[in-house]
């Protein structure tokens, strides 16, 4: 009988687990599929960080620029008009 030493078995434990998905990456894998089944597409970009020093005064800094545009109050009801939110969650 062949006697498997450790550095062996250690090398195939290894090969083993590099094989493996996560049941985590496998949960993700399924979902992204059902997504693409039901007509979605994964779209990731990046934001600003709202944890970073200065983002909330950035934010107010923006909106204080056009809070008494008339037009901008106007492009927002025109927005809420047209939105159609049925079967939102």
């Amino acid at each position: 009988m062949a006697r498997i030493t450790p550095a062996a078995k250690n090398a195939t434990s290894r090969k083993k687990a590099r094989n493996a998905i996560p049941r985590s990456a496998e949960r993700v894998r399924k979902h992204r599929a059902k997504m693409r089944r039901a007509g979605m597409k994964l779209l990731q970009i990046w934001v600003p960080d709202p944890d970073q020093p200065g983002f909330a005064e950035e934010c107010r800094r923006q909106s204080l620029l056009v809070r008494d545009d008339p037009l901008e109050k106007q492009i927002l009801e025109e927005i809420a008009a047209i939105a159609d939110l049925r079967g939102w969650k």
